[in-house]
């Protein structure tokens, strides 16, 4: 169990220019359950593919009982895959489905002839081996008796067990399942999680699972794998992953988070909310943090007795629990829980310590490097801003020809100057005009973090990151502009190591 079967080591992959997988290490041992975790787009089928041998890696190793498999064709790997459309033939019963890899499979037989020496021969299997295997596999997905039933007459559920049994058949180390529950009604589905679960132990090898859908890794994974933009963001337990996510892109996506911006104020205390809570967390004074808190670890109480007063917003029924926001001052918090309460009314909360969970931000500033124009702005992230070039020579100005004259009098012109740019998170609007901003983009991330949201906006071409505050709701993909006032972009020139590198 505790030996490796396959490991990623610093495995990228681009097409064309466009790079898909950054980097990525990654183990996997045998016999483990592992789900590879993330929203559409980050990556996380084409690592799938790489281990299945339908795409290749443009860099890095991927091992497989320690031997480099980087290259291997998919047909010499002991691995087979599952699919979201089962890819199953309309036009062979179930048995016939199943067999139909068997049908073409050859193996090496052992033989000795007259003389009593061995030789070995590839041979296709005899109808009775295929029957038994084909046998074997219907009674692992329960299907017995099923071999003569037509693939119409199956459920959704039914044939996704057929597909796992056409996949188990040929006995794989490796058994690859991408998003196979993907087609299935929500009922089916929460079933089918369950035996692929109970279907795993029974065969006890290994499992390498693709999904978008958080409960169904939870459920279901030894490891999980959580991706972003290509790349590998934590890799943990579903216990781990839950309650210590490494970064807010992890406690946005794993369940539901509230996420606050705070700030250390003493040992194991942080402020957030306008409150200091003791924590467990370690970090320096006064740095500032991301704050996690589960809606569930809020406890209700009477508004005397709660570090946290607040008054109820929202309330709706989730089944199971209520979810319960509550406005705080200029923040609102969530919580869930199985007992009610009206809106309007006035509530205490209370978190306790070891519910907090601090983590450094991600994102404190963006940096990025440019080029000044012969018009004295600044070109970056496919965009031109007006900025103020004096600020690169302290008591230098313009003069009437758009030279800079330097305090001692020298007259340079920064036409290619190449200069490090600087924006605060505070510091970038955006327009759903095109045209109002110097560069445009689309809105790939938000996370609301009580008061505020964070965005991310990202050039088309060059692929740049704008990372900023915001108190209005967009949506995700919106093609934007990026507007910077002149004041609050800093520039500085860029040393000569930098332009080496």
């Amino acid at each position: 169990m505790n030996e490796p079967i396959i490991e990623l080591k610093d495995v990228s992959k681009s097409y064309d220019d466009n790079l898909v997988i950054d980097h990525v290490n990654l183990t996997i041992k045998k016999g483990e359950f592992v789900t590879f975790l993330g929203p559409s787009g980050c990556g996380k089928t084409t690592t799938l593919r790489m281990i299945a041998g339908f795409d290749m890696p443009t860099s890095g190793q991927i091992l497989l009982n320690g031997k480099d498999i980087s290259y291997l064709a998919p047909n010499k790997r002991p691995v087979n895959t599952v699919f979201q459309r089962y890819a199953l033939f309309p036009h062979l019963n179930i048995f016939e489905n199943i067999a139909f890899g068997l049908k073409c499979k050859k193996v090496l037989n052992t033989y000795r002839n007259d003389h009593g020496e061995e030789y070995t021969k590839r041979e296709k299997l005899t109808k009775k081996e295929i029957r038994e295997k084909v046998s074997r596999a219907l009674t692992l997905v329960d299907l017995e008796g099923f071999e003569k039933r037509s693939v119409s007459t199956l459920s959704g559920g039914q044939q996704q067990r057929v597909a796992i049994a056409r996949a188990i058949v040929n006995e794989p180390e490796i058994l690859l399942l991408d998003e196979p529950l993907g087609a299935l009604d929500l009922k089916m589905r929460k079933e089918m999680q369950i035996e692929l679960k109970a279907m795993h132990k029974r065969l006890g090898i290994t499992f390498i699972y693709v999904t978008h859908d958080q409960e169904e890794a939870l459920t279901m994974s030894d490891t999980i794998v959580v991706m972003s933009d290509g790349v590998v963001q934590q890799i943990g337990t579903p216990t781990d992953i839950y309650n210590e996510p490494a970064n807010t892109f992890v406690a946005d996506f794993i369940g539901e988070s509230n996420i606050f911006n705070g700030t250390v104020v003493g040992k194991r205390k942080v402020k957030f909310c306008g409150k200091t809570f003791d924590c467990v967390d370690d970090f320096e004074l006064n740095e500032p943090v991301d704050v996690v808190v589960r809606p569930e670890d809020i406890d209700m109480c009477a508004p005397e007795q709660g570090i946290l007063k607040g008054t109820v917003i929202s309330v709706v029924f989730k089944g199971i629990h209520y979810e319960i926001t509550v406005k705080v001052g200029k923040y609102e918090v969530v919580i869930n829980s199985t007992e009610s309460r009206k809106e309007g009314e006035a509530i205490g909360m209370n978190v306790s310590p070891d519910e907090i969970h601090l983590m450094k931000p991600k994102y404190t500033t963006n940096v990025f490097e440019g080029v000044i124009t012969k018009r004295n702005t600044v070109e970056f992230a496919d965009g031109e801003f007006e900025c103020d070039v004096t600020a690169l020579y302290p008591g230098s100005h313009i003069d009437e020809e758009d030279y800079l004259i330097t305090a001692t009098g020298e007259r340079i012109d920064l036409t290619g100057t190449e200069v490090k740019i600087e924006v605060g998170l505070g510091d970038i609007e955006i327009s759903d005009d095109a045209e109002a901003g110097g560069t445009t983009g689309h809105i790939i991330s938000i996370i609301y973090k009580g008061d505020h949201y964070r965005l991310i906006v990202r050039t088309e071409e060059s692929e740049e990151d704008f990372v900023f505050m915001t108190n209005d709701l967009w949506n995700e993909n919106d093609f934007v502009s990026v507007i910077i006032p002149k004041e609050k972009i800093k520039l500085s020139l860029k040393n000569t190591e930098e332009k080496k590198r």
